[in-house]
């Protein structure tokens, strides 16, 4: 199946990451980690940005109209300002978050609970120090439910809330794994292996999953978006002009629009595509995120 690709960003992002659908105002955010910038497409087009004063990494939208958000020192809830700067106050931090390190990927459970990893950020070193959070308003902040991974990544959960999947995009590892979720109490366990990526094209990057309950993830390197069914077989590859696609999300009104990411650092400077976001419908439709809060 053919599909179109819509460019919808300006400039070249350094490294473009979660994308994600707000339909409590019916925009588009996503951010560029190292560009210290949150983005914002509106259902006409429009668009907008702010700064942050440090690394922003992920995103969730929040019911009071904030944002949560991953950052390099913890955990913050921030509010987008009319002079283009976004603003809040931290919420918490891990002990393990030392020098060098920062959150990466994250998103809200079916609860609204928000869940993100924390990487070193010198992926040359292979510091296998990273873990995986959850936090909430009423419990704080909890974990690491998921110890010693290298570049946490592929963060999603199963449209019934009852499979959680997580990824690790480190060269050194490309797996993709699931788990048994409980969604009362918010844990994940049960922890075998979805993908191994060494045998598909690109490093686990990340991901969403769709209403049939299957997982997309982003190719890194590769140039491919690749869709799995709950069983963890390849059933769908849709090529991208970018090289390096970070994290896709389903959203629009309809939930049949894939907003796709990128990064551009390190890539070659005349490349058009490098650092693009950019739009494409699959044919299928996606699961709308819960809010923080629930």
């Amino acid at each position: 199946m053919d599909v179109s690709i819509e460019r919808v960003s300006r400039g070249r992002a350094q490294v473009g990451e979660c994308p994600v659908w707000n339909a409590l105002d019916g925009a588009w955010y996503w951010v560029d980690i190292v560009g210290n910038t949150i983005w914002r497409l509106d259902g006409d087009g429009r668009l907008s940005s702010w700064t942050t004063g440090e690394m922003v990494t992920c995103i969730a939208p929040a019911r009071d109209g904030s944002l949560v958000a991953g950052m390099e020192t913890g955990l913050f809830r921030l509010h987008l300002g009319a002079d283009g700067k976004a603003g809040g106050e931290r919420l918490a931090a891990p002990p393990a978050l030392g020098a060098g390190m920062r959150f990466n990927d994250g998103r809200c459970d079916r609860q609204g609970r928000f869940w993100s990893g924390t990487m070193f950020m010198d992926m040359a070193a292979r510091r296998a120090v990273g873990g995986l959070y959850r936090y909430s308003d009423a419990g704080g902040l909890s974990g690491p439910a998921v110890s010693g991974l290298l570049t946490q990544n592929g963060l999603a959960f199963a449209p019934d809330g009852r499979t959680m999947y997580l990824s690790d995009s480190h060269p050194d590892s490309q797996q993709v794994w699931a788990f048994d979720y409980d969604p009362d109490a918010g844990t994940p366990s049960n922890r075998r292996l979805f993908v191994d990526m060494r045998a598909y094209p690109g490093r686990p990057d990340g991901a969403a999953v769709d209403a049939d309950g299957c997982y997309w993830t982003c190719g890194n390197d590769a140039g491919v978006i690749l869709r799995f069914t709950p069983e963890g077989k390849l059933d769908r590859s849709i090529a991208v002009p970018m090289a390096k696609p970070s994290m896709c999300s389903f959203g629009g009104t309809r939930l049949d629009t894939l907003l796709v990411t990128s990064i551009g650092a390190g890539q070659d400077p005349l490349d058009p595509w490098a650092g693009a976001t950019i739009m494409l419908r699959p044919g299928v439709q996606g699961v709308a995120e819960t809010p923080f809060g629930g």
